[in-house]
């Protein structure tokens, strides 16, 4: 009802400051329409309301009800039958007056949302899933009936503007946030594509905050509880499956943000970076993360199966987490020490300028990835409370070799341009190939040194429909499904061409935390076991994956013609497909990535 109530107050509000009847409305709303727009002393007057023509009484069915003899008209809640005309009349001795509302009633999604002053509130959007996103939608928030204001989001912004963040610019999540609300923020806002199309109405109410309890983390300072059961047989099994059903999700998002480029992300790595903070997580936070990484609530021996895991991709995969904080906080000794019983790392203070953070973050990063990555961030603000980083390496090579004889060949990218590449190949290459239907999808699977796999999967065409139509249908359910067939699948010689790539990509780690429905890091965030003194939150979050496929010894600018005998299968990967790394003693996947452009 309070609800209700502030909404009343603010169309009444429009009202006064406008003859313009026209107003548009959301469904399940509450609206009053009063008779006079001014203080009346027609207190003997006969008044009557009319909709559509028709008159409307205290006993008329349907929402609408004339209330306080007339002088008002309360519509609760308002639907789609309450769209059109209102007519108040009032007849007076030998006068007449009419007022005339017109409403339309917003039956497009619409969202009523409650906020406190000084809160972060966001206002959703989204470009339909089958869209193609070319452009960013454009924000109004209504300033009068038949009146809006252009909203600017960006860090050029200035004004009230400079409040204004689009989440995700790109994507087909259009939501912004509206940073430290005050009361002339209420009001309603409008969404819509650069051509014109509406998106979404919302309507903001903001109260006044109540007043904010100091912050405490009483009940939420004690160290990450133990695992009980070390030696259960469904821990692992368990960390496998959230790290599939997270990789999977996490790739849904990116080819969202990256419909036709390269792609190339290690879930492996952001589910340790993302654990190693879970580690100091509290609270609602930690059931946020615990959401995000998909692994069950309370499975306290998340953090001892990340260690076993890690151990077990040592021949192959070095993986290490870091935490970077301000000198000024005394991280907790309990999060310290399980940080390095768990993660091998222990938390580091940043240094007094940005030049020497930037050169000591970037020195570690190279070190860890025995220098495949060496410019991860290129500058640390002296504000920073704390940054998050994980950073892998992988060397693994081809149990069965390419042929060394340097060849070139033609790749045709998804809008058929075709460009040179160097080539991996070979005319009887030992190899598990087949095609998968549920995936619609030549899939063949390469063995590595470490105990790894490299899987290709190569879409029907080179079009973007057949290219999409397999990342659809690549749930964390059919890629396990798929690595199980693999393995029972016989080798056979099959004629080989793959072309040689350097994958070298860097997602916005920052918008993906967000998706991943982690945006209270960044503003509000329970982090108790980590720091208790006062409230921290993530400054920066960064991920870079490197991956080349490669032959030893292979000259680059070498040409040759090619000659390809058909006397066995044939596997050419010469158009767009997609790159699964994954270890077969771990059963995870290490990388995951799409090859559009070698």
């Amino acid at each position: 009802m309070k609800l209700q109530v502030v909404l009343c107050l603010l169309l009444q509000l429009i009202f006064e400051l406008s003859s313009c009847t026209h107003l548009r409305v959301i469904p399940g709303s509450t609206l009053e329409l009063p008779c006079f727009s001014y203080q009346t002393d027609f207190t003997t007057a006969a008044i009557t309301w009319k909709f559509n023509g028709k008159d409307i009484s205290a006993q008329s069915p349907g929402s609408a009800r004339v209330k306080k003899d007339g002088l008002y008209l309360s519509i609760s809640p308002v639907t789609a039958a309450n769209e059109g005309e209102y007519m108040c009349l009032i007849k007076e001795n030998d006068m007449e007056m009419i007022r005339m509302y017109n409403i339309t009633v917003d039956a497009l999604v619409g969202y009523t949302i409650k906020a406190f002053t000084g809160t972060n509130v966001h206002l959703p959007c989204h470009f339909p899933p089958s869209s193609q996103v070319t452009a960013n939608a454009l924000w109004f928030k209504e300033t009068g009936v038949g009146k809006r204001t252009r909203l600017n989001a960006g860090d050029e912004s200035t004004g009230d503007n400079a409040r204004v963040d689009l989440l995700y610019p790109g994507d087909h999540d259009q939501t912004i946030s509206l940073r430290d609300t005050v009361m002339e923020d209420a009001g309603i806002y409008s969404c819509e594509s650069a051509e014109g199309q509406k998106l979404s109405t919302v309507y903001v109410i903001v109260e006044v905050a109540p007043t904010d309890a100091p912050h405490s983390c009483k009940d939420f300072a004690t160290p990450w509880e133990l695992c009980q059961d070390e030696n259960s047989r469904t821990g692992e099994p368990m960390l496998q499956e959230s790290v599939a059903e997270f990789s999977m999700k996490l790739y849904s998002y990116l080819r969202e943000s990256h419909p036709s480029s390269n792609l190339l992300f290690s879930p492996i790595s952001i589910t340790g970076a993302l654990s190693h903070l879970l580690l100091g997580a509290r609270g609602l936070t930690r059931k946020a993360i615990e959401r995000a990484v998909c692994v069950p609530h309370d499975f306290h021996c998340v953090h001892f199966q990340m260690k076993k895991l890690r151990e077990k991709l040592a021949s192959s995969l070095q993986m290490a987490s870091q935490i970077y904080y301000n000198p000024q906080m005394n991280l907790s000794e309990s999060f310290t020490s399980q940080s390095i019983q768990y993660y091998e790392a222990e938390p580091t203070r940043l240094l007094e300028t940005s030049e020497e953070n930037t050169q000591m973050i970037n020195s570690w990063v190279a070190n860890k990835t025995n220098n495949k990555i060496k410019d991860l961030v290129d500058s640390v603000s002296p504000s920073t409370q704390m940054i998050l980083l994980n950073a892998v390496s992988f060397s693994g090579q081809w149990t069965v070799k390419f042929e060394q004889k340097p060849k070139k060949g033609l790749f045709t990218k998804l809008d058929g341009d075709m460009v040179r590449v160097q080539l991996l190949y070979h005319q009887k290459y030992m190899t598990a190939m087949t095609y998968l239907v549920e995936l619609k999808a030549q899939v063949a699977r390469f063995a590595l040194t470490g105990d790894s796999s490299l899987y290709i999967l190569l879409p029907r065409s080179n079009t973007v429909a057949d290219l999409q139509q397999v990342e659809e249908k690549m749930t964390d359910t059919a890629v396990r499904q798929m690595i199980e067939q693999m393995k029972t699948t016989s080798p056979q010689h099959v004629e080989v061409t793959l072309p040689q790539i350097r994958l070298d990509f860097q997602p916005d780690m920052n918008i993906l935390i967000k998706k991943l429905g982690l945006l209270s890091l960044f503003e509000d965030a329970n982090l108790c076991g980590l720091y208790s003194e006062e409230k921290v939150v993530l400054d920066d979050a960064r991920h870079r994956a490197f991956l080349a496929l490669t032959e030893q010894g292979v000259e680059a600018g070498a040409v040759t013609t090619m000659s390809f005998s058909r006397s066995f299968p044939s596997f050419s990967a010469l158009r767009p497909f997609i790159v699964l790394l994954w270890s077969d003693q771990a059963n995870v996947p290490l990388f995951i990535g799409r090859v559009t452009d070698p």
